[in-house]
């Protein structure tokens, strides 16, 4: 038997960019430590101790940089169908509104979700999954809200808790029945509420399948009034909440999120300075989704530099789904990041890793590259952190290693 203190693998000779504190976290010449899955060491290579010679495997990093794995702290990951013809008919002209009253959007990919068996969601969604992990993502969040009713919703979820069994991947699944109005319910945007709050949520709760519950408060959405009325049940059966705010219109999305001490607020083009005030003052990360502001080829700015100077943790994230932003790749957004919205390169890197932890409550076991966290980290052929954000298009992941393992 090993004795207790003895380490099972130690990195050496590595560049770290820890994330701990603001900008990348430097350490030129450092060491990682691993036993039992969890970082026990993260730190310059002189500080080691004594110990650390006894680790059973040594591995030499060859003086290339190791950050936190990455955190895609945004997907709709798990549907059915796709959404290329309305692609087309943005190309054409239509805004993404009129396409939602003529039929399309969300509830057009229900019909497909709807009519998919489980064991097909989880095949699609692998699918998508693969590109996101040979990125170096080691965590996603994975929504539902394309079922729109007890059993689909429930299918969803479930789909999302049995990624983790198929592949080396930490899942968050959320509870986002409240994304559209689904056909049964034409007019009826308060009973479908009703509906959700009485029959569905009750039903989640018992059966342990959601980690938060999220709405999508829009004009195509649903009303501020409706939204906290979902929270509110929410937060009495013991849930955190996150919301799709602010994303067309400024519907105080941000402002209503913050009042529930929300995990995360996202979108955000159309947030107010109230509304950045409150996410300041609760602490709530706002979530940008270049992606999706890139698909729909928005012009409304999320307001950067107010989030910056109130001190709001920015964090980053694919928003992964059919219609408005159909990408697997969490790189290319941490380029659209600074590009489209003017993140530096390091909040780009920390809305991927110790921001995008946050996001998803994940903030005391990933995120850092620190003793206590779970050993989920990258590898990456680079000169400087600086090119992961820089890089349109390229995947320079030397190792991935999830809970001390390579690959």
């Amino acid at each position: 038997m090993k004795h207790a203190e003895q380490w099972d693998d130690l990195w050496l000779d590595a560049r770290l960019a820890t994330m701990v504190g603001s900008g990348y976290g430097v350490v030129e010449d450092g060491a990682i430590g691993v036993r039992d899955g969890v970082i026990v060491y993260a730190g310059p290579r002189a500080d080691l101790p004594l110990l650390a010679q006894s680790s059973r495997a040594h591995h030499n990093a060859g003086r290339r940089w190791i950050t936190p794995g990455l955190i895609d702290c945004h997907t709709h990951i798990v549907y059915g169908g796709n959404r290329a013809a309305e692609f087309e008919m943005r190309l054409e002209g239509r805004s993404y509104a009129e396409i939602a009253a003529a039929g399309g959007g969300i509830v057009s990919t229900v019909k497909a979700t709807r009519e998919a068996s489980l064991d097909r969601l989880v095949h699609l969604a692998s699918a998508r999954l693969k590109p996101l992990i040979a990125e170096g993502v080691v965590a996603i969040e994975s929504k539902s809200g394309y079922g729109l009713d007890l059993e689909s919703e429930i299918k969803l979820l479930r789909a999302g808790r049995l990624l983790p069994l198929r592949h080396p991947i930490h899942v968050r699944t959320t509870f986002l029945g409240a994304h559209a109005l689904p056909p049964e319910f034409a007019g009826k945007s308060d009973d479908y509420i009703d509906y959700l709050i009485g029959t569905v949520l009750p039903q989640i709760v018992s059966f342990g399948l959601a980690d938060a519950v999220d709405a999508f408060l829009e004009t195509i959405g649903f009303s501020h009034a409706q939204v906290d009325r979902l929270f509110a049940a929410a937060t009495r059966m013991g849930l955190p909440v996150k919301l799709h705010a602010d994303q067309l219109s400024d519907g105080r999305g941000a402002a209503l999120a913050a009042r529930y001490q929300a995990l995360s607020a996202d979108h955000l083009e159309y947030t107010s300075a109230e509304g950045v005030a409150a996410m300041a003052k609760s602490g709530t990360v706002a979530v940008l989704l270049p992606g999706a502001f890139y698909t729909l080829r928005e012009t409304k700015l999320p307001p950067i530099e107010a989030l910056r100077q109130a001190g709001v943790k920015m964090a980053v994230a694919t928003d992964s789904n059919p219609g408005t932003s159909p990408t697997t790749s969490l790189l290319l957004m941490l380029n659209m990041a600074a590009t489209l919205f003017r993140l530096t390169p390091a909040e780009a890197l920390a809305g991927v890793t110790r921001n995008a932890a946050a996001a998803l409550g994940l903030g005391s076991s990933h995120g850092t590259l620190e003793a206590g966290k779970r050993a989920d980290f990258c590898v990456w052929d680079i000169e400087t952190p600086a090119e992961l954000t820089y890089s349109l298009g390229g995947n320079p992941l030397y190792q991935r290693v999830w809970s001390g393992q390579i690959g």
